[in-house]
């Protein structure tokens, strides 16, 4: 019997569920016995739904006609094993040795119902296993490790053309790229499993909610101010009290907000929090410099900021293609993405990414928060936002997901941290790979831009070639 579990019903029954990324503890700290239970960027709720195959022939002559197969499985078991919190948030419902084509044939329905596929090449002589799974037209990861067989030989043709496989190979020796394997994966159910609320009296364009949710599956959902201020009502004075002690005390440093300011931001955070336990969603934007300005009690930095410290979404001005983009990268990488309005510095073949909110925990929900002070918005010289010190010398990939069909991004360095009275309040210069005069020539698509940490390159390769969407490097 097949039971499906819908999102709603599953956010009802998951409050047990484990965080994916070891996202266990929140930011700030006093609120992480309280999270609500949600499907969110940082994988809390539903799982990623994976099958397992090993692939592998009795006898084959590579890597060897000795191999057993069944101690073959449990050294990968071992390692899945070692990696458990690497699989925390992923169910294997499909799990078995497949030594011949019919046997794919029998788990053909099963094979249908999961994110993707992940075959684990054993020997030689599995082409026709291949061929059948890869019939299924799931997305599918083989990992083949060296001496697995010369079938890796094959894989590139298979990709070719208009109705090449959706197919991604890891050629590698490495047990823990077994984890990498399954990002893509990761990223295809949080987009689909996620829903954004959007904070505006104006209603986004009809095409794009609509065109989210077909492509995605994502639900985008507006609501107005009412059910903010519901929700900042709700707050009481202790609880917010609190949350105010905790940014301050662990700020470096209050320079300008005085401290009813930091409170009123501190308690709209916290309402945050429960719009979005309301509504079961995953990720919350404010329209907060158009119909929203001035209308909330505060500016809504602070609650941004916390939501994406716990793994969240907080995007700001009502930009859905940014957290569209936000969703995409926390599903790949585990971490939170830093929104910026770029500015260029050729002398250093560089670019300024720029904006007063700073995302605080650009590692993931259980890394190192950034040191911060507490500031105004430059540009407003009001209201409240953390400036975070990013770390110097740090890889990052800017990228974002423009429309149904494309990513434009491009990777550097970090070089600098400016601390400058001039742009916004948090900043960092990203010496660029490649070359910055081609940048600004193929800008497109507005100033907004999401930052990560890493290069996430190959993840985003294998995730676009899954959804059909066009990688362009724009440096």
């Amino acid at each position: 019997m097949k039971i499906e579990i819908k999102r709603r019903e599953f956010l009802q029954a998951a409050a047990g569920c484990a965080l994916c990324f070891r996202a266990r503890h929140a930011w700030p700290s006093n609120q992480s016995a309280s999270l609500p239970a949600l499907i969110s960027p940082g994988c809390v709720g539903s799982k990623v739904r994976i099958a397992k195959i090993y692939a592998g022939i009795p006898k084959a002559l590579w890597p060897t006609p000795k191999l057993d197969l069944s101690a073959e499985i449990q050294r990968y078991e071992a390692e899945f094993s070692r990696m458990r919190k690497d699989f925390a948030d992923v169910d294997f419902p499909v799990d078995k040795l497949i030594t011949e084509a019919g046997q794919v044939k029998e788990i053909g329905d099963a094979l249908r119902d999961v994110d993707g596929i992940l075959v684990i090449h054993l020997s030689m002589g599995i082409t026709p296993v291949l061929a059948e799974i890869l019939k299924s037209k799931r997305p599918t990861v083989i990992f083949a490790a060296p001496y697995s067989g010369h079938e890796w030989t094959s894989f590139g043709e298979l990709r070719k053309g208009e109705d090449g496989a959706l197919l991604e190979c890891i050629l590698s020796s490495n047990f823990d790229d077994l984890a990498v394997a399954v990002r893509p994966f990761r990223a295809i159910h949080h987009l689909r499993e996620a829903k954004i609320i959007n904070v505006s009296t104006r209603q986004p364009a009809d095409s794009y909610p609509e065109a989210m949710r077909e492509k995605f599956g994502t639900e985008i959902k507006t609501v107005g101010l009412q059910s903010v201020m519901d929700a900042y009502n709700s707050i009481g004075r202790e609880e917010a009290e609190a949350e105010t002690e905790l940014w301050i005390r662990q700020a470096e440093r209050v320079v300008e907000p005085p401290r009813d300011e930091i409170y009123r931001s501190c308690q709209l955070a916290l309402s945050f929090e429960r719009v979005l336990a309301q509504e079961k969603a995953t990720c919350l934007t404010v329209d907060c410099y158009g119909s929203m300005y001035r209308q909330l009690p505060a500016f809504p930095c602070v609650g941004f900021v916390r939501l994406n410290n716990m793994g969240l979404g907080g995007i700001c001005e009502s930009d859905l293609p940014s957290a569209m983009t936000h969703i995409l990268v926390q599903g790949l990488s585990g971490r939170p993405g830093f929104i910026s309005d770029p500015t260029m510095d050729e002398s250093v073949r560089g670019i300024i990414l720029a904006h007063c909110l700073g995302s605080l925990k650009m590692d993931g929900p259980d890394g190192q928060a950034s040191p911060y002070r507490l500031r105004t918005i430059m540009e407003r010289q009001e209201g409240c936002v953390p400036q975070a010190r990013m770390r110097l010398g740090q890889k990052v990939t800017q990228l974002r997901l423009t429309g149904t069909d494309r990513v434009i991004y491009f990777t550097g360095t970090v070089i600098d941290v400016p601390d400058t009275d001039r742009g916004c309040r948090t900043q960092i210069t990203v010496q660029i790979d490649g070359d910055p005069e081609k940048l600004w020539q193929n800008w497109t698509d507005g100033l907004h831009r999401t930052t990560v940490y890493g290069d996430i390159t190959p993840d985003l390769k294998r995730f676009c070639r899954f959804k059909n969407i066009r990688l362009i490097q724009e440096a």
